[in-house]
């Protein structure tokens, strides 16, 4: 396709419900905050700490976390440094109740209450829905919203989601370069200059190249990205802040290693293999993903408690990726199956936002009302080819290679099988929304809002004949998302809350490409989330959450038990559990961030029913603690812990449970130069980190070491 442009001992058990981490997010990114502060952040402590009090993500509106009736985390660029931090799936490892699936290698996968998804992804509150891998170059903060929020972000959203809140020009000055070295030759560059032109003009540019091998036979890695953002105050009420992204990722889509084909105790586990062995061919699984993104905000105050937003992203994304990967292993366990396809993926997206946030009061009632619209247009073309072994015209779909060298080097012919997806889909949003934040007393608040959103989708399935009445497919779905939260305040640092809550996925699916003749007549599957939670902040710089959630999926098409040519809509499954973080600072040199999770999901109907969700472990802990020991050192430690999980639904691989620790040590030479090392897997643990499928299981990596050097001047 051508380029486009633009689960826990009772000792870790203790541990978690001890010194577990707190949830907290972030503010909406909104503009540069020097002549007009309409939407700040303000950091306690520490610049950059593990802990920010406020946030407009969850609501639209700057709102403490301890009011804001809903889980939420958030890892803080503090964090992120110290942590050396790169990508999504080490962003989740210490957030309570969210996994990483493997995604084959190819693309972000968050577990979040059981649901997983490649498209729940946003930028500054907008969505980013491609499947690509993300990057944290240009990223302030990331924050996890759990459970359905369609209220505010529409559609999906189905177990949450999770929000990256970019740096941005703020009239501050930034001189910052950093380098980064590690094992199996990781090498990465970033830079991060910004500072006022004057007093009412600013700018800002993030940068990064990194070109880096993997603990993974033949694995490579390289991309880079550049991203500046300009602040202008256009009068004194107005301010408008423009954004463009460049980004280009181009890698081995690595699928990991088979499982054993004979069962252990009650079940099979990954095989047992070197960590480095690679199976099937690197050197024709590619991927490549490039987004060019432009971002306008503009934020205007009228005085009098009213402020105007308009957000606009217009994003282009081509993605490619191709895998020859590994299926079963055969019974006498001396050969594995090799199978190959490869998928494009071009797609425009184009989303408007417009919120009016004004604050008012009756009588001994203090409102923060939101009344908003969003438009939206997608555009996505999908193609995908099966490779099929030995010369071209061949119809072999896959080819055993011995076990003990588990290459296949051989021909492929690429072309489209009978099931392979060619289409092309228009998606079209128009929703309005509205909320108001009620503040009864000081002890008493609420949130309602209702959001509606009108989606229809215009889908084309090029493989068949222009008179096919099965080629052109339409849908529209008029979805109505609630969302109502009550919260009790005994003391003002203490918050109890209740919230409930629904979201939708239209029949198109998460990626735009799954509508079809059978499905498309049904209602979209239906997310309705029950939650209680309470939030203290135990001083400023330390916040303790908890919260207890039930989330149920309905409208699942499955085949009828009495005929199973006829579908169905059945409640598909429930997720239930308990999270609790802790974040900040215990004292004035011990600052921890972590988690505690129990969590239980099971299908409810259908061919599958009873069988645990997939890649949903019972029980997680993670804690990770930095101690300052002198006035230019520190050091870090931390632990993670996860349950066994299955790897799909089948309930038939399990990935057996771990705990991996980690260790930092921290230099500050002078003002200007801070060195850092960062140590992973620090008893060199054997362990699998994720799973896509029951034969893609990807092991986790061995002990490894990388030092970092950040000058600023």
């Amino acid at each position: 396709m051508p380029h486009s442009p633009l689960r826990a001992a009772p000792l870790a058990l203790a541990l978690a419900i001890a010194l577990s981490p707190a949830a907290h997010a972030a503010e909406d990114p909104a503009v540069p905050r020097k002549p007009t502060e309409l939407d700040k952040v303000e950091v306690i402590g520490k610049a950059d700490a593990y802990v920010v009090p406020e946030s407009s993500t969850a609501t639209k509106t700057p709102t403490p976390l301890r009011d804001t009736p809903q889980s939420i985390t958030v890892v803080t660029q503090q964090l992120i440094r110290d942590q050396a931090m790169q990508n999504m799936a080490d962003v989740v490892r210490y957030v309570p109740g969210v996994t990483m699936a493997q995604g084959e290698g190819n693309r972000d996968t968050p577990v979040l209450r059981g649901n997983s998804s490649t498209s729940d992804m946003y930028v500054d509150g907008m969505r980013d829905d491609v499947q690509y891998l993300r990057d944290l170059y240009n990223i302030d903060r990331v924050e996890a919203l759990k459970g359905p929020n369609a209220m505010i972000f529409g559609r999906g959203g189905s177990g949450g989601v999770i929000n990256r809140v970019t740096k941005q020009a703020d009239w501050k000055t930034v001189r910052e370069v950093s380098a980064q070295f590690g094992s199996w030759n990781k090498r990465r560059v970033a830079a991060d200059f910004g500072q006022a032109i004057n007093d009412t003009a600013a700018f800002r540019v993030t940068g990064m190249f990194e070109d880096s091998e993997s603990y993974r036979d033949d694995y490579d890695a390289r991309r880079w990205g550049v991203n500046p953002t300009l602040s202008l105050s256009v009068g004194e009420n107005t301010a408008v802040t423009l954004g463009y992204e460049h980004f280009e990722d181009d890698r081995v889509a690595d699928r990991g290693q088979p499982s054993e084909p004979a069962v252990f105790n009650g079940t099979r586990i990954k095989i047992d293999a070197d960590p480095s062995t690679f199976f099937g061919d690197p050197a024709r699984s590619d991927v490549t993903a490039d987004v060019d993104a432009f971002t306008a905000l503009v934020e205007h105050d009228f005085g009098g408690g009213a402020t105007l937003r308009n957000r606009t992203r217009i994003a282009d994304y081509d993605k490619f990726y191709q895998n020859v990967f590994p299926g079963a292993v055969d019974p006498t366990r001396t050969q594995v199956a090799i199978s190959a396809y490869n998928n494009a993926t071009q797609r425009t997206n184009v989303f408007n936002q417009t919120d009016l946030i004004w604050n008012a009061t009756t009588g001994s009632v203090h409102h923060t009302l939101l009344a908003g619209a969003e438009l939206g247009h997608q555009k996505n073309d999908n193609l995908r080819f099966t490779g099929f072994f030995g010369a071209p015209g061949s119809t072999a779909t896959s080819v055993l290679v011995p076990l003990g060298n588990p290459r296949y080097t051989g021909p492929i012919d690429w072309r489209q099988s009978a099931t392979d997806a060619r289409n092309h889909s228009v998606a079209n949003v128009a929703a309005l929304y509205v909320q108001d934040q009620l503040e009864f007393s000081p002890h008493w608040q609420a949130i309602v809002g209702l959001r509606y959103d009108r989606f229809d989708v215009d889908f084309t399935n090029k493989r068949l004949d222009e008179g096919n009445p099965n080629r052109n497919l339409s849908s529209t779905d008029n979805l109505w998302s609630p969302r109502a939260g009550l919260v009790y305040k005994p003391i003002e640092p203490v918050s109890i809350y209740a919230s409930y809550s629904i979201a939708y996925q239209p029949r198109a699916g998460e990626q735009l490409a799954s509508l079809s003749p059978t499905n498309k007549a049904f209602d979209p599957e239906k997310f309705t989330n029950y939650e209680i939670g309470a939030k203290w902040d135990i001083r400023p710089t330390l916040a303790l959450t908890a919260a207890v959630y039930q989330l149920d999926r309905t409208n699942v098409v499955v085949p009828s038990a009495v005929d199973p040519t006829v579908s169905v809509l059945v409640d598909g499954q429930r997720a239930k559990g308990v999270e609790i973080g802790l974040a900040g600072s215990l004292t004035q040199w011990w600052h921890v961030m972590g988690g505690y999770a129990w969590q239980d999901g099971e299908v409810l109907a259908g061919a599958d029913k009873g069988k645990r969700l997939a890649q949903l472990p019972e029980n997680t802990f993670s804690l990770w603690n930095r101690f300052d020991i002198a006035e230019n050192w520190g050091v870090g430690f931390g632990a993670q812990y996860r349950d066994d999980i299955f790897a799909q639904l089948t309930n038939a691989v399990t990935a057996k449970s771990y705990t991996r620790y980690d260790a930092a040590v921290f230099f500050d030479a002078n003002d200007h130069l801070s060195l850092q090392l960062n140590l992973e897997n620090l008893f060199d643990k054997e362990y699998v980190v994720s799973a896509n499928s029951d034969n893609n299981i990807m092991p986790g990596s061995p002990r490894a070491a990388s030092v970092s050097l950040r000058y600023k001047f």
